[in-house]
């Protein structure tokens, strides 16, 4: 039964990602082309389980060239609304599109005039119609036996995430030696050569 279940998540989660992609139009072009124009940092909110998608995002962006963080819309609401300023980017996750913590900020965001992308589920829905660019990432069924928990939803609006960061990264030029450098882990970086006459690395106090 449990492999049962595994396979009907996984072909509804596939078969949802395989929707989006028929579904990709100029829409993802003007998005990718906002982001890459962005002067300052790429925004990423969003509230819940879009929320946890969009740390993702945001710590992707920021690992392929594009500065980012994520902003929760409620705590912006409370001082964090500071992080902002002219020249940002917002990277909106919603899939109902009618988040109040999310819609709340558009008074703030239109002041600074920063532009709006939104990933949601209704492209007529209140942010989308506030934003500069929509991308649908409804689904036809949630992978959740109750259709209820966001779960094939969740993993489309990851992988469109994924999508603009990658066509970021490509858009930028952004190598090999870029990622790494941005890495401070040692275990990321290449390890030094020795030079042929040594069996071993010398000492790090050898002469």
């Amino acid at each position: 039964m449990s492999l049962d279940t595994a396979r009907r998540v996984l072909r509804i989660e596939a078969q949802a990602i395989q929707d989006v992609l028929a579904r990709l139009d100029n829409s993802f072009v003007r998005a990718v082309d906002l982001l890459f124009a962005c002067k300052g940092r790429v925004v990423v909110t969003g509230m819940g389980k879009s929320g946890l998608v969009g740390r993702k995002i945001s710590a992707t962006f920021s690992s392929t060239g594009t500065p980012s963080f994520f902003l929760h819309p409620a705590e912006a609401l409370h001082g964090d609304l500071g992080m902002l300023a002219r020249g940002d980017a917002l990277l909106a996750i919603t899939y109902g599109g009618e988040t109040q913590e999310i819609l709340n900020l558009l008074e703030s965001l239109k002041r600074l005039e920063i532009p709006i992308v939104t990933l949601t589920g209704d492209p007529k829905s209140t942010l989308a119609e506030a934003s500069e660019v929509v991308l649908d990432v409804s689904v036809k069924e949630e992978a959740c036996s109750l259709n209820l928990a966001p779960t094939a939803s969740t993993t489309v609006a990851m992988a469109v995430g994924d999508a603009l960061a990658v066509s970021l990264l490509d858009r930028r030029g952004f190598q090999h030696d870029d990622f790494t450098a941005a890495m401070l882990c040692p275990a990321s970086r290449p390890k030094p050569q020795c030079p042929p006459r040594f069996t071993k690395c010398p000492p790090k106090n050898s002469a």
